[in-house]
């Protein structure tokens, strides 16, 4: 295992961990995120070549996430006598990813750590009480190893002084052709969920679980995502893909909860998490995508799985509970396996 530094300009740093197997992770103290994750020189997410260009074109690529993932509808909920008003987003007037700025654009410290099975890098930061409305003073971990199984792992851990709300993703985005030009309509995806949340228009959930049986968005059996993207199913019609949350059927690091293959079948993914739920988001982004490497972003560049309490649970006790009791230590677990042939 080798660790390498070096600047990623407006003070920023990459540092890149590397196995014995060719496979490299490459991360960054803006944001807590990922960079690059690189099998034999193909890239296998999205990104971009400098912490500007993420300050500028999009800070939530690769990120961590929080205090809360996705949208809290009004920016609103409580805690038996006491309600909070939390920042809402100008255009949607619901709180999103916990406020802005976020995780996502905070310098955080971090230490370094490697031997002979693994290297990890662990990022910390301190989030004031009051910051966006929410309460607690946060001290957030979060922690990414490579190991020389080619496996990438996120732990996250949190331990607040007040009650508070806490539920916390990485937003990152894999495109496994290596070209971001090419939308990922023809790789294959299998989801071990039996069902899903609907939304509204507005991305606001409501407060239903519904069956994918019979659905485009049934993945127990493996399928291309062009069957998604060229179906008529009104779910997928409003976001013009999928933008959902997905109820795990067997949460649980001993266990794969999903996994993605690319058109040409040399590399896969496989997903374990201890998180209930995944948010499937296929970058529903129109023409209006940014350009990545000297490349203009395909409309459907990319397929997040972000493990998580499923947005909504501060209203649906049903979808999971992301209450964080004080001074009790938060801790969650996702896993990235990554299969590649030599000749990728």
């Amino acid at each position: 295992m080798t660790i390498t530094e070096k600047d990623f300009g407006q003070g920023y740093r990459l540092i890149t961990l590397t196995n014995k197997q060719g496979l490299q992770l490459a991360v960054t103290d803006l944001g807590a995120r990922i960079v690059r994750l690189t099998a034999n020189q193909r890239e296998l997410i999205l990104g971009f070549d400098s912490a500007q260009e993420y300050l500028t074109k999009d800070p939530y690529i690769g990120a961590s996430i929080g205090r809360t993932a996705g949208r809290i509808e009004n920016g609103r909920f409580s805690f038996e006598e006491q309600s909070y008003q939390l920042q809402t987003d100008p255009k949607t007037g619901h709180s999103l990813h916990g406020g802005s700025p976020g995780f996502e654009t905070k310098k955080w410290s971090y230490q370094l750590s490697e031997n002979e099975e693994e290297s990890s890098v662990k990022f910390l930061t301190t989030i004031p009480d009051g910051e966006h409305g929410f309460p607690g003073n946060l001290s957030v971990e979060v922690c990414y190893t490579l190991t020389q199984e080619n496996i990438w792992r996120i732990k996250t851990r949190a331990i607040s002084d007040k009650e508070t709300l806490f539920n916390p993703t990485n937003h990152v985005y894999f495109n496994l052709t290596g070209d971001v030009t090419q939308p990922i309509d023809q790789h294959t995806l299998w989801l071990d969920s039996n069902h899903f949340a609907p939304l509204r228009t507005d991305s606001i959930p409501i407060g239903k679980k519904a069956t994918v049986a019979g659905t485009p968005f049934d993945f127990q059996t493996p399928q291309k995502l062009a069957t998604v993207f060229s179906s008529d199913f009104e779910q997928k019609k409003y976001f013009d893909g999928i933008d959902h949350p997905f109820f795990l059927n067997h949460p649980g690091l001993e266990n794969i909860s999903a996994w993605l293959l690319s058109p040409d079948e040399k590399i896969k993914i496989s997903v374990s998490t201890d998180c209930p739920s995944i948010v499937v988001f296929t970058a529903n982004f129109g023409e209006d995508t940014p350009e990545m490497y000297g490349k203009k972003l395909a409309n459907h560049g990319g397929i997040t799985f972000e493990t998580q309490v499923a947005p909504g649970a501060e209203q649906y006790p049903t979808f999971g509970d992301i209450r964080l009791a004080p001074h009790t230590t938060f801790e969650t677990v996702t896993e990235f396996k990554i299969d590649f042939r030599e000749d990728v």
